[in-house]
Order: structure tokens, then C-alpha cells, then sequence
């Protein structure tokens, strides 16, 4: 059985993230780029401006909603999470260097992508039935398009709730406990037998946390990721940027194998990497997974900010995504490839390799920071999914169905720490290709309210 269902996820897998995929995902990030005549590029100081300069606002929100940098601290927590360690580590893998290349090229058009979804999730929220601000893709496809479209709503949410539970819940646990026991197993805190009941015990602690932060709405989530991402992100470059300072010397060579390995990956790869194709679905389907720029599921916190006008948080959408994968995703890389490991081409690695690359720098008691690192990001990441699909699931059968959905979500907790999910790890790439699918649509058919928003919050700039 197990067999079958891995042949049918290959299949569709492979024509989800293909070359049709490929073409949406690039093309929709060019088409919306040339509309707003590249605003990542050209407003990218003033986006930092006004994003860093409000880290320190302490500001409290109206009811029902967050502050704008509460609202990122949520999306990031989704988005900041495994993708960005172990994620990159498979693309490298899988793809050679040369994927790190493609990462940024998927991540360049991301924040135009992520910016316009950030846009319209404001722009067409609107106020559920407990005075809550609900927003994301399902609603401005609802609120943007024609009756005939809403069918797309529907189905973003339908996959949105499939994929929560093993993207954002059992995939994440799974890495938690998966740290936690390398990192007790180094140290000889347990035995290899007793493995099964302290995950169990794991994941029975990360349900009951989960749960009560989920279930405080919110303004709790907003809290907790508020004060969780600044602190991971920061745990994170200290040391990342330290395994490249001291290995600073392999670094021109890491960039050459990166810019020259995105079109030739057989030379640095030993051959294992010999299509051009792998190295670019590697990068953009892991770029992807990790800023989830065009998946829209971001746009869904975002849309819970308490902001004056949606160009205002879009620009917040721009920082995001390049904070998550032009930082974050690049200091993995370049952790994995300055340290000088052996990195086994061909093979699907994860995040034992990026943890590598830090005990070849370090030594061994630099695990116990990697480990609580990884623990952070991964935790967050729960909290981020738990938000989005309890969007999902009150759009399509309204908010009676939020508590019962929170409570099945924290319990999946306990499955993703006492089950090997090597498979459900592909089947969620997959998921994520699908949800895609409808958003991007929808970001297409509304661009012309990108534009016309961008104009009017930028007074009409002649660079628009």
C-alpha cells in the first residue's frame, strides 16, 4: 500500500513541480514584477526602512488584530522553520550547488509575488463572526473575482487544511524529536530503547503547547512569535555566521561552485547532479517550500494586522522574503558548503547535514545551540501552519469548526514525533504545489489591483 501511494505522489509530484509548474511559478513572479516595474528592486531600501525601523514599535492593536510587525513575526514562524535547514540541505543534495542559484532567482520574484498576496490579503480582509480581521487568498479571490472564480476559494482551502497537518505540524515535530534524540544520543542522556517513550513524551508536551497558544487566538499567536523568531533568527546568523568567518577562505570558491553549478551541476557534483532541469526544480520547489512565496499562505497573517493602508504590510511581504531566503536559506548554504563536509550527491539529506556543518566547525557541544535552534524553528512553523489552516477550515465551514480543528491539529503533534515520516515529507512538497495552483491564479487576474493600490499608496509615482 505504502508503495502505491509513494508511485501515485511521484507521479503527480513531478508534474506539480515540472515544467508547467515552473512556468507559472516564474512566469506569474515575472508578469507581476514588469507590472510593478520591479518595486522589490526599486522600493527595497524604502521596504527595509519601513520594516526594520518598526521592529521596536510596541504599539498595541485594535481588537481583533495584531501589530503589522506581530503579523510578520506569525508569517516568518511559518515560514522560518525546517525548509531553511533541512529543506536546503536536500536541494543541495539533490540539485548541487547550483540550486542555492535557483533558490534566489525563485526568491527575487517571490517578493514581488509575496508582496502583491501581502497586497490583496489586506486589501480584501474582512471581519469574521467573533469581530476577528480574516484575510488570504480563499478571501480575495471571494472578494476580488467573479462568481465563477469562487470555485478557486474553495479549492486553495481545501488543500490548505490537507497540507497544515503534515507540512506545518508532523514534519516540523518530526524534526524536533529527530534533534533532540541526536542530540541525547551525543551525549549519552539516553539509550537508542528509550528513544520511543521520551518522543512520545515529546510530542505530547508539543501538543499540549500548541494547543494552548492556538487556542488563545491571536493576539497569543502574535505574542509568541513576537518574541520566539527575533530570537531563533538571531541564535541562528550568530552562529551560521561564525562556521563562514572561520572558514572564510573556501568562500569564493562556494560562490564560483554556486553561480557555475546553477547551469553546469555535473562539475561539482561528481556527476551524481547532471541535469540542469534538477538543479533549478530543486532550488525553486525548496525556495518555495521555505518563503512560500506564491503558495499565499503568509498573506493569511498578514491580514490580521492593524494597518492603514495594504501597501503599508505588502511591504513587510518583501522583507519577509528576503529575510528568509536571501539570510536565512543562504547562511544554510553556505554553512553546509564552506565547512568542508563530505556531501553525499544524489542522496536525500536533511538537516544532520546542515548540524554537520556546524560540529566540523565548532566540535560536538555546538549541538546543543543547533539543536534548540532547530527545536525554535520548528515549533514556530506549527504555530504559523495552525493559524493558516484554521483559516482554511472556518472559510469552508464556518467558525464553529475552528476549536475542533485546533484540537485534531496539536494532537497530529504526537504522530509526528513517534512515526518515521520519510514519506509524508514528499507528499507535503506536493501539497504544496497544489495550493499554488489556485493562488496563483488569483494573484494573476488581480494584479491590475496591485497596481492601482501601489499607485495610490505611493502617490502616484511616476516610477509606476
Amino acid at each position: 500500500m505504502l508503495k502505491t501511494i509513494e508511485a501515485v505522489n511521484t507521479v503527480v509530484n513531478n508534474f506539480i513541480w515540472g515544467i508547467p509548474a515552473m512556468i507559472c511559478i516564474i512566469g506569474v513572479g515575472l508578469f507581476l514584477s514588469f507590472r510593478t516595474k520591479f518595486i522589490q528592486i526599486r522600493k527595497f531600501p524604502y521596504s527595509i526602512k519601513n520594516t526594520l525601523g518598526r521592529i521596536f514599535d510596541k504599539s498595541e492593536a485594535a481588537d481583533g488584530s495584531i501589530t503589522p510587525f506581530q503579523a510578520v513575526c506569525t508569517a516568518l514562524a511559518g515560514t522560518v522553520g525546517t525548509g531553511n535547514i533541512a529543506g536546503v540541505a536536500g536541494a543541495i543534495t539533490i540539485g548541487g550547488p547550483g540550486a542555492v542559484f535557483w533558490m534566489w532567482m525563485s526568491a527575487l520574484l517571490g517578493m514581488c509575488t509575496k508582496y502583491s498576496e501581502v497586497t490583496l490579503a489586506v486589501h480584501f480582509r474582512e471581519k469574521n463572526s467573533q469581530g476577528d480581521w480574516v484575510g488570504g487568498p480563499m478571501y480575495y479571490i471571494k472578494n476580488g473575482l467573479s462568481k465563477h472564480w469562487h470555485w478557486l476559494a474553495f479549492l486553495f482551502s481545501l488543500f490548505g487544511v490537507l497540507t497544515v497537518f503534515g507540512t506545518g505540524n508532523a514534519t516540523q515535530v518530526n524534526t524536533i524529536v529527530t534533534a533532540i534524540d541526536s542530540l541525547m544520543l551525543n551525549f549519552n542522556l539516553a539509550s537508542s530503547e528509550s528513544l520511543s517513550t521520551i518522543n512520545l513524551v515529546i510530542g505530547i508536551i508539543i501538543a499540549i503547547g500548541v494547543g494552548l497558544i492556538l487556542i488563545g487566538g491571536i493576539r497569543r499567536i502574535g505574542k509568541v512569535t513576537e518574541t520566539l523568531v527575533p530570537f531563533m533568527a538571531l541564535l541562528y546568523l550568530i552562529l551560521g555566521l561564525g562556521v563562514v568567518l572561520l572558514n572564510i577562505q573556501h568562500v569564493p570558491a562556494v560562490f564560483r561552485s554556486i553561480f557555475e553549478g546553477a547551469f553546469h551541476p555535473a562539475a561539482f557534483s561528481g556527476g551524481m547532479v547532471g541535469s540542469l532541469f534538477t538543479s533549478m526544480k530543486k532550488g525553486v520547489s525548496r525556495g518555495i517550500f521555505s518563503n512560500e512565496a506564491g503558495l499565499g499562505t503568509g498573506s493569511i497573517a498578514h491580514a490580521t494586522a492593524d494597518i492603514t493602508h495594504p501597501v503599508k504590510q505588502g511591504l513587510f511581504g518583501i522583507f519577509e522574503v528576503f529575510t528568509d531566503t536571501i539570510v536565512i536559506c543562504t547562511l544554510t548554504a553556505l554553512i553546509i558548503l564552506c565547512s568542508g563536509i563530505n556531501i553525499p550527491y544524489g542522496s536525500a539529506a536533511g538537516a544532520e547535514l546542515t548540524i554537520q556543518g556546524f560540529t566540523s566547525t565548532y566540535g560536538g557541544w555546538v549541538s546543543i545551540f543547533t539543536a534548540i535552534a532547530l527545536c525554535c524553528f520548528a515549533f514556530s512553523t506549527t504555530i504559523g501552519w495552525g493559524l493558516y489552516g484554521s483559516r482554511c477550515i472556518e472559510f469552508l465551514f464556518g467558525t464553529k469548526t475552528i476549536r475542533p480543528f485546533m484540537i485534531v491539529y496539536s494532537l497530529v503533534a504526537i504522530i509526528g514525533a513517534t512515526v518515521d515520516l520519510g514519506l509524508l515529507w514528499s507528499i507535503a512538497e506536493t501539497f504544496n504545489g497544489l495550493m499554488s495552483i489556485p493562488n496563483l491564479i488569483a494573484v494573476f487576474l488581480l494584479s491590475g489591483t496591485v497596481v492601482k493600490l501601489t499607485k495610490e499608496y505611493f502617490n502616484k509615482d511616476s516610477d509606476l
